[in-house]
């Protein structure tokens, strides 16, 4: 029987000593007719490994209704079949820079606080999740011929919290669930971190990019005995929408692997190949020492400026750390598969329909409330998406600033049908006082859940309430737009479109709304990957054969969005862009894709 084990000197595959060279491929931020090429890539960088997350609030977005739990399983199965072992952090919290930590909204919707806890009622839908998910990583452990190796239980618990039984309880569920392959933590190399975040018995870990002298000094202090690994090397980072891009110098980065491996340790780059946060899944961050300073929503591209790139293509750093990770292989490396070829040439797809927010609204929108005060996205079932809020002004009454308090985290506002103002957290106040009566429309929209924090879990939308000078506007009538409406075979079929010139003759109200449009690709020889570009657009989402690439934005530093390959189709291909604040031209365009990145070196950091 083939086993793993882990022992005090080390890490063992069926009593031989071996070292885990890993590399971060997350299978829910790639298209699943990619993982094969994706994991290819891995092995002949010289990796033995693949790290995966599992997003819960991806696959049960709305409680009992489980989505497609089989896919992590098949990406296993693809693991398995490329020749590399796996390990799993199935969460329940995630972080990834994904949506809420990779929490649903119903579940940090309703017990708040008390997540990541020993709370009975938080454990009781925890337990629930994991029987329905972790067959699929219990019958491909390794001890059954499988490639699962580790599994990790909660993730930088230390990060977040201190209880130790809540902990201590989550990795006796993974056992009773079959789980018998090597558990481990993973946490910053820090007292507090690794106090907080560690279990008795179970493997500790740290993450860092660099300094692995000193990070396993600390993880040392708390476990004298045992593998070091470092189950985050990050050898890059993530970009904020409105920031500058961040990237890390090639050769520094292969230097800072090197140190981790010349210390006898274990590693899993992160990320060895980010992907794509498609369908508006990308999370959020709080700026501030304790998190809870400037909102920072996170692109669509999670790139990570990762040796394999968004595109599937080598990088800058992709030929170091094959250089680096080589002296430590058993035998030579595989080649390198073939690149991924992009779109034959620029294809431009004229946008020639139309449909108002209000009438998309009205044909995919859920019911509309009416309540006293504002309900959050959580209170709505929204994840994704945006709310259109409705209320009246009473009047007659003089001219009052009017705003909304706690908003997250923005919406365009209609005084009388005409747009009066964007309101953000934190500019809240319209520019110009609103005299009453009047009807004001705010249409708000969640640019990601904190995914990282304290403030994990905060609610979406107008939080506190929508104020005329100092008095709360109630009886408010609200109604979601989901993006997952837009999702089911034949959804928009129910969207009323009309010519695209008559979002010109709608003044304020054309200047958002659904466009549709249309592009051929000649020739299965013409098909690939593409990049789409929105000139003059500004912000909001976009399907390609209904299939969303996510959220686009003017205030960059993304510009353009990654089309897999397996999305296209010979002949005619449709597109939809739904814009929240201002469109642009008539058109998309779409073309080989994005260069490979190179820049100045940004600071890696956490």
């Amino acid at each position: 029987m083939t086993d793993f084990t882990v022992d005090d000197e080390g890490f063992r595959f069926d009593g031989k000593p071996v070292r885990l060279l890993s590399g971060a491929l997350h299978y829910f931020r790639v298209h699943e007719e990619q993982w094969g090429h994706r994991l290819a890539m891995l092995a002949a960088m010289g990796l033995n490994c693949v790290e995966t997350y599992v997003p819960w609030n991806l696959h049960e977005p709305r409680e009992g209704e489980v989505r497609d739990v089989g896919a992590l399983g098949r990406f296993l199965d693809a693991v398995e079949r490329a020749g590399l072992w796996a390990i799993v952090r199935p969460g329940p919290y995630i972080c990834a820079e994904w949506e809420n930590g990779g929490l649903p909204v119903w579940v940090t919707g309703r017990f708040g606080r008390r997540v990541r806890t020993r709370d009975a009622e938080y454990r009781a839908v925890v337990e629930r999740w994991f029987r329905e998910l972790l067959p699929q990583v219990v019958e491909r452990q390794v001890v059954r011929g499988g490639p699962v190796i580790l599994v990790q239980a909660e993730n930088e618990y230390g990060s977040f919290g201190s209880d130790a039984v809540y902990l201590e309880w989550l990795a006796g569920l993974l056992r009773e669930c079959g789980v018998t392959v090597p558990l481990f933590t993973s946490d910053g190399p820090e007292d507090h971190m690794l106090t907080g975040g560690s279990v008795p018995g179970l493997l500790a870990t740290a993450n860092f990019g660099s300094g692995a002298r000193e990070g396993f000094a600390v993880l040392r202090r708390h476990q004298p005995k045992g593998p070091l690994m470092c189950m985050e090397f990050w050898c890059g980072w993530f970009d904020h929408w409105g920031a500058e891009p961040v990237l890390r110098d090639a050769e520094e980065a292969a230097g800072a692997l090197r140190e981790i491996l010349e210390c006898g340790a274990s590693v899993n780059i992160y990320m060895a190949h980010g992907g794509t946060n498609f369908a508006g899944w990308a999370g959020a961050n709080r700026g501030g020492p304790l998190q809870d300073g400037e909102f920072q929503p996170t692109v669509t591209s999670y790139d990570y400026d990762a040796p394999v790139d968004e595109y599937g293509r080598a990088t800058e750093k992709f030929h170091p750390f094959r250089k680096v990770l080589q002296e430590y292989a058993e035998g030579p490396l595989p080649a390198l598969p073939p690149e991924p070829r992009g779109l034959a040439g620029p294809v431009r797809a004229e946008l020639t329909g139309w449909a108002g927010l209000g009438d998309v609204t009205e044909a995919l929108g859920d019911p509309e409330t009416e309540s006293g005060v504002p309900p959050t996205f959580e209170e709505l079932g929204v994840d994704r998406g945006l709310v259109r809020y409705r209320v009246a002004v009473p009047g007659p009454r003089q001219a009052y600033p009017l705003g909304a308090s706690g908003l997250r985290d923005r919406a365009v506002v209609y005084v009388d049908g005409v747009r009066a103002g964007v309101l953000t957290e934190e500019s809240g106040t319209l520019p110009e006082p609103v005299a009453g009566p009047a009807e004001v429309e705010l249409w708000a929209e969640s640019l990601g859940r904190v995914n990282y924090g304290p403030r994990l879990g905060e609610p979406k939308g107008v939080t506190g309430g929508v104020l005329h000078e100092r008095q709360y506007l109630h009886g408010v009538r609200a109604r979601g737009l989901r993006l997952d409406a837009f999702e089911a075979p034949g959804a928009v079929a129910a969207v009323p479109f009309g010519p695209v010139e008559a979002a010109a003759g709608a003044g304020d109200a054309g200047r958002t709304g659904l466009f549709r449009g249309m592009f051929s690709v000649e020739g299965a020889a013409g098909l690939g990957h593409a990049g789409l570009e929105l000139p003059g657009w500004t912000r909001g989402f976009v399907w390609v054969n209904g299939f969303c690439l996510g959220r686009y934005w003017s205030a960059g530093p993304q510009r353009i969005l990654y089309v897999p390959g397996p999305v296209l189709r010979e002949g005619v291909n449709e597109v939809w862009v739904l814009e929240l604040e201002d469109a642009g031209e008539p058109w998309v365009e779409l073309g080989p894709g994005a260069p490979v990145r190179t820049g100045t070196p940004g600071v890696v950091q956490r």
